[in-house]
Formats: C-alpha cells, sequence, structure tokens
C-alpha cells in the first residue's frame, strides 16, 4: 500500500485519561494539561508547515476539539470521519483498567495491551483495521490526522506495513504528532 505522506495527532488528556477510564465511543472533555498538549500540536505543525494539507478528525469531542486547537491560524478546514473514532470497547467503556483485570485477570497476563481485542460487545481489532485500511486506502494527499490512542497505533502499523496486531509494539502517548512518510513512522513531539 503506497500512501502520503501524514501527520497524525492524538487527542490531549481528559478527564476520563486522568482517571484512567476507557472512553471508547463515549467522551469526556480536555483537561488544562489536554489543551496544552493541543497547543504544543499547533505549534509542531505550525514549525511543520501543513499548508494546503488536508485535516481529518474523528467526530469525537476530545478529538475534535483538539483538532480545532492544533489548526489554529492554519487555516484549516477539519472534515469529520467516523472511521477515525476511537476503538469500540464495548461493556469495558468507563472502567478502569484495574476493574477490567479483576474481571478477567488471564487477559493480563502478560504485558501489552491484547486485552483490547476481548471487549466484551466491543468491536475488535478486525473491524477497526478495516476500517482505519479504508480512509488510508482514500488518502490523496498531505493529511493531518487526529484521531485516538489505539486507532492512531492501527493507523501506523497499516503504514509501516505491520500487522494490526503488533499495534501495542508501536508509540503512544496523549497529545504526541507522529510524521508517516514511506512506510517510516517519526515522533514529532
Amino acid at each position: 500500500m503506497s500512501l502520503p505522506e501524514f501527520l497524525i495527532l492524538r487527542h490531549g488528556e481528559t478527564e476520563w485519561n486522568r482517571e484512567g477510564r476507557l472512553q471508547g465511543r463515549l467522551d469526556s472533555k480536555l483537561t488544562a494539561i489536554g489543551r496544552t498538549h493541543a497547543q504544543r500540536q499547533n505549534a509542531i505543525l505550525q514549525e511543520f508547515g501543513v499548508t494546503g494539507w488536508a485535516w481529518c478528525s474523528s467526530p469525537q469531542g476530545r478529538a475534535m476539539t483538539t483538532a480545532q486547537i492544533a489548526a489554529q491560524e492554519l487555516s484549516a478546514e477539519i472534515v469529520p470521519d467516523v472511521r477515525l473514532q476511537e476503538i469500540d470497547v464495548g461493556s469495558w467503556t468507563g472502567l478502569r483498567r484495574d476493574e477490567i483485570a479483576e474481571q478477567v485477570p488471564h487477559l493480563f497476563e502478560t504485558e501489552g495491551l491484547a486485552w483490547y481485542d476481548h471487549a466484551p460487545d466491543g468491536e475488535g481489532l478486525i473491524a477497526l483495521e478495516r476500517r482505519a485500511k479504508a480512509f488510508l486506502d482514500e488518502m490523496t494527499g498531505p493529511t493531518v490526522i487526529v484521531t485516538h490512542g489505539i486507532t492512531s497505533r492501527v493507523i501506523r502499523c497499516l503504514a509501516q506495513g505491520l500487522p494490526a496486531e503488533a499495534f501495542d509494539t508501536v508509540g503512544g502517548g496523549q497529545g504526541v504528532v507522529y510524521h508517516i512518510r514511506n512506510y517510516e513512522s517519526r515522533l514529532l513531539s
């Protein structure tokens, strides 16, 4: 898969991120730190130079708010795209990781994030991979993407020619900016 160059941003810290709760398809507001993350992303994008780039964001509030702050003074039109939503974690939505580990301790016997693929009534990695690939297949030029932690990881796996199951081996972080070009990913923040 040959892709145009793109930047991928994870939204800034939210209230539920601070509490360690899984948000999935629900939402909580950015914290003051989360707004600072988005402002830092804006500075990185201004320095990088994204004039003329397309902008796409998850329609979820935390991502759209981050996109709006990150796009300030960049004359960007942000297009919401449901394919950039966070993985649906089903009945685990709103729970903390430790609460999930109490319910299904065997999923946490090894390190990593594979437990996301086992959320009751959740989306699963295969469905997330399908929608992420569909999004990437439609990109026609340089694009700024604003999304979520797990979705960002899966998109970066696909862009680097890695299987989606490798999502827990690529970097993460709150309020980060990754530059993807020629099958390589580089952290800018």
